[in-house]
């Protein structure tokens, strides 16, 4: 069907209508249209979903490390033109059913996306986001209090140190303190002499202070106008009933801007180049804590044919174990595991492939580059297997397909996968319809020096290639704290007294308006009456295949299908236990049968999109003390590979091989090393889960295994490993779990469209039949009850702090009051005192009745103890002070929105299933809701009474080693990380 076919009836007036592309294996129709008058971009993917989805992006080029791009998105969402209250951002996160809502900066743009099935919402939403991001009032105030400014120590004294705050200073100070994003910083700054991508458009700390009001006006003032926009819609709503709004409400008021905002193509490097650098580590022992990275500048990324070439050089090289570089790196002595970095870079305008290995020392840095070179050089005389370069278009097709949804809603992702091409005015349409592409990719592929032509020219005869050696510096923490505090001494020794004076008059004219109330009545809201009377929750149809227990669930799934073996967790020792999250992760990277790791790895992306395994345990919901437990081997595949991934599954699951000592050995080192870069991203979440740990049995499981309790132990296990006979003790353990896992009873899920069923239905009968069910001991845990008072200590800049209290399951009447009293919390105190005046990146509190325990937590947060004392304070908040039914409405609404909130077809399915084997019924389900639905004031505060008792609190918190003494002060019992 040609374009002009697929024309629209209607076009508004104030559009030009480009084209529009059908694309079928994505079920959307994509229209393209231009502003008349301003020259604005709009993509809108017309789909028949009723989760519509709006975006919009400036392009925003920083030219220096001071954060102005991230801290114009902070400070735009704080007021505008229409909407003048202090922070309309948060305070509609509250009056709707949105199923999403954020803003976003990279690295060359900013973006304001949000999402809702509720039409009246979207429309709430569209007039907020709109406003804010044309008409912002940018504050003075909202500058210092998202950005950064100074403040005394001690409030009003100004012989007290001075200090910074701001929540964007304390976000990036949280950022940076994890090396991963140091790396990768410090790379692209090097492989960026002279575009913007040399510099960090979050904002370096150490930079940050040097942005001036003015700079911030100045900067937004070019960069917010609807000429260096682009607009991205998704669902069932037409593209001219978008246009109504756009024009009315921001275009019609602007006129075309005579400057056009791009970036430029990089200097090329005529040799390769060679850097060192260091990062802040806070331990004593270095060995082993060096990262190496090589780094290639190749083409741009508006060209879908060199970007998907790109993609498949990148795939064929490092797409699983068996690829000739991930092999390379993986079983290498000069480094414990390949680079988090490893990969092909293709959001800037200009693509960049990486590589390189973690957990290694800087005299190896030759050896590892040499290393890479003899495996390119090696790929571009011999080539590679052409099985390996089918599975890998393979991949690519899967990804086409696949429908997802599950973090961010699938609108959404498409939006976000054709953005970087709509940005650098390249071509998302094309972007998003791959099919063509990978027509043309699958002819090229029949060439045998095809894929030696794209690593010669993309790597070994590129000359832009960088090599960047960064090692552990255990006094950089303290010199950067030196380096701020003498630099913040001088500042306050030049300072008049007039000056002095400035800052505690701004500290409490900030203070005063974030004590404000501000009359939100002029924000448009959704209400109670607008929540859908019922959740959508697919339902399956269970039956008995011989001696097989299988749940089929017909689901819209685009041509994939998804299967599930769900195991009873058998009983096993304690010492076992501990090994289950290690022996999930090496089940299904080891080899099966008669194939090793590097035959089953090449298997797996032949005909499946990926074999997967994790145990879960869940307290019931009438005791958070019973527990059940499950083992689930997942996969998925195109549904013409049915059979094929039966037998992927079932001879991986069957004759798993636990004899590969080696592959053993690199598995543990990687699963480290992802561990511990995980805590300056997920502290918040750490910590709750320690404070909790001492609720239910589950909680104390989680810490043990997944927790910060499970990171210290994973790192003395793999340090233990060294030893005579220990890895083959490890193997022989995994061994023994998997025999009891083999022989516990077991179900069959599978999710597709309805025609597959019957094929489905015949491979689990054919492919299962006559296995596991002989072992009936259920896995149990002894009752876990006691308080903790935790303080884990590691390399941070900021700190993450959590409080926990014991409550009730589920199924309690109480339950639902408290899922909403945690939303109601954070509205009305915790936002305003923990993010606004503390200068934290964010802080809240939430209820998980899983476990029966309400948690408080903190995130990227320059303060400890004033913290945990003002999650108390919110507990007085509550009792003591007046509050309304509106206010507890807004926090119905997000409980509502969180439940309510749509996945993907198979992850709805998923969720359902597992929902029913735990006893979270759909009738279980729909009663909690309404449970939520009826709660009032009294509720809140009847549950905060009796349960937020300061007795009662646990306490975990992370933090660094300076801050050792304050944690003993406060009667924390000492961890080190």
């Amino acid at each position: 069907m040609s374009s002009v076919d697929l024309k629209p009836a209607q076009v508004h007036p104030a559009f030009q209508w480009k084209r529009s592309e059908r694309i079928d294996s994505l079920n959307i129709t994509i229209e393209e249209y231009a502003h008349i008058k301003t020259g604005a971009a709009h993509y809108h993917l017309s789909a028949d979903n009723n989760e519509n989805v709006f975006l919009v992006a400036l392009r925003t080029v920083p030219t220096d490390s001071t954060g102005v791009a991230h801290m114009l998105e902070h400070t735009a969402l704080c007021g505008s033109e229409r909407f003048p209250v202090r922070d309309p951002f948060f305070m509609m996160i509250r009056r709707s059913l949105n199923t999403f809502m954020n803003a976003f900066t990279s690295s060359d743009w900013t973006a304001y996306p949000f999402a809702s099935q509720n039409r009246k919402d979207f429309d709430n939403l569209m007039d907020v986001y709109l406003d804010a991001v044309f008409f912002s009032r940018l504050h003075e105030l909202d500058f210092a209090q998202e950005g950064h400014r100074f403040e005394f120590e001690t409030p009003n004294d100004p012989e007290s140190d001075l200090v910074y705050k701001g929540v964007v200073f304390n976000e990036m100070k949280g950022a940076m303190s994890s090396p991963v994003s140091t790396l990768w910083q410090t790379v692209t700054e090097h492989l960026f002499p002279t575009t913007t991508y040399h510099y960090n458009s979050g904002g370096e700390p150490e930079n940050i202070p040097d942005l001036s009001y003015q700079q911030l006006k100045d900067f937004y003032k070019v960069h917010y106008h609807p000429s260096n926009s682009v607009f991205m819609t998704f669902g069932d709503i037409p593209a001219i009933q978008h246009h109504e709004v756009f024009e009315e409400k921001a275009l019609s008021r602007f006129e075309k801007l005579d400057m056009q905002i791009k970036v430029d193509d990089e200097t090329r490097y005529t040799e390769p180049h060679n850097f060192a650098s260091s990062y802040a580590f806070d331990e004593e022992d270095t060995k082993g804590k060096t990262h190496i990275v090589i780094s290639w500048l190749l083409g741009r990324s508006t060209s879908l044919q060199e970007m998907l070439q790109a993609h498949l050089m990148s795939s064929v090289l490092l797409d699983n174990s068996a690829s000739p570089l991930q092999k390379a790196l993986e079983t290498t002595d000069l480094g414990a595991s390949p680079s988090p970095l490893c990969g092909l870079e293709d959001s800037n305008l200009e693509m960049s492939f990486m590589c390189g290995l973690e957990a290694s020392e800087a005299v190896h840095a030759d050896a590892i580059e040499k290393l890479v070179l003899d495996v390119l050089e090696d790929v571009v005389n011999n080539g590679v297997d052409q099985s390996q370069v089918d599975a890998v278009l393979h991949q690519l097709e899967l990804g086409q397909r696949e429908i997802g949804g599950d973090g961010y809603p699938y609108g959404m992702q498409l939006i976000l996968g054709g953005l970087s091409a709509a940005i650098h005015r390249g071509d998302p349409i094309a972007v998003m319809n791959l099919e063509p592409v990978l027509e043309q990719l699958r002819e090229d592929i029949k060439d045998p020096d095809f894929i030696k032509n794209l690593v010669k020219k993309n790597l070994l005869d590129n000359q832009h290639r960088i090599r960047l050696i960064m090692t552990p510096d255990t006094n950089l923490s303290k010199a950067k704290e030196k380096a701020e505090a003498d630099n913040l001494a001088e500042i306050k020794a030049k300072l008049s007294a007039d000056e002095k004076q400035q800052i505690v008059e701004q500290a409490a004219a900030l203070e005063k308006r974030q004590n404000e109330e501000d009359d939100i009545s002029i924000l448009p809201k959704v209400g109670l009456e607008d929540v859908p009377a019922k959740m959508q929750i697919p339902t399956g149809t269970s039956k008995s295949l011989g001696d097989l227990d299988a749940t089929f669930f017909d689901q819209g799934t685009n041509g994939l299908i998804y299967q599930q073996i769900i195991i009873d967790l058998p009983d096993i020792d304690k010492e076992l236990v501990n090994l289950l999250p290690l022996y999930t992760y090496c089940l299904t990277e080891l080899g099966c049968g008669d194939k090793d790791y590097l035959q089953s790895q090449a298997w797996q992306d032949a005909v499946s999109g990926g074999v997967g395994s994790y145990t879960s345990v869940r307290g019931s919901i009438d005791n958070e003390q019973n527990i059940k437990a499950h083992f689930v081997f997942s996969g998925k595949a195109l549904a013409r590979n049915h059979q094929q991934l039966n037998e992927l599954m079932s001879e991986m699951l069957e004759n798993a091989r636990f004899d590969e000592l080696e592959r053993i050995r690199e598995l543990v080192s990687q699963k480290r090393a992802r561990r511990e870069q995980s805590v300056t991203g997920q502290g918040h979440s750490l910590a709750m889960t320690a404070a909790s740990s001492g609720m239910s049995p589950a909680a104390e499981l989680s810490h043990r295994l997944s927790g910060l309790q499970g990171i210290k132990q994973l790192k003395e296990l793999d340090d233990s490993l060294d030893a005579d006979d220990a890895l083959k003790n490890l193997a022989e353990k995994f061994k023994n779990i998997h025999q009891h896992i083999l022989s516990a009873p077991r179900k069959y899920l599978t999710i597709a469209e309805k025609d597959h069923q019957n094929e489905l239905e015949k491979d689990i009968q054919t492919f299962w039949s006559g296995k596991g069910n002989s072992e009936q001991s259920e896995f149990n845990l002894p009752e876990v009850k006691h308080q903790v008072k935790q303080a884990w200590l590691t390399s941070t800049q900021v700190n993450f702090s959590a409080k926990s209290y014991p409550t009730v399951s589920v199924n309690h009447e109480d339950a639902a009051a408290l899922s909403v009293l945690g939303g109601f919390l954070r509205n009305g105190f915790l936002h305003r005192v923990i993010r606004e005046q503390g200068g934290a990146y964010g802080g809240g509190a939430s209820h998980e009745p899983s476990n029966a325990c309400f948690r408080f937590f903190s995130y990227r947060d320059p303060r400890l103890a004033e913290t945990l004392n003002d999650f108390d304070k919110s507990i007085e908040w509550l009792l003591n002070e007046e509050h309304t039914e509106l206010q507890v409405e807004e926090s119905i609404l997000g409980v509502i929105g969180s439940m309510d909130k749509p996945g993907s077809p198979a992850g709805e399915a998923k969720q359902a299933f597992h929902n029913e084997l735990y006893g979270r019924t759909p009738a279980q389900r729909h009663l909690y809701r309404e449970r939520v639905l009826k709660v009032t004031v009294e509720d809140l505060k009847r549950v905060g009474e009796k349960y937020l008792k300061p007795e009662n609190a646990s306490v975990a918190v992370v933090t660094n080693p300076a801050n050792e003494e304050t944690v003993k002060e406060l009667g924390l019992e000492i961890h080190n990380l």
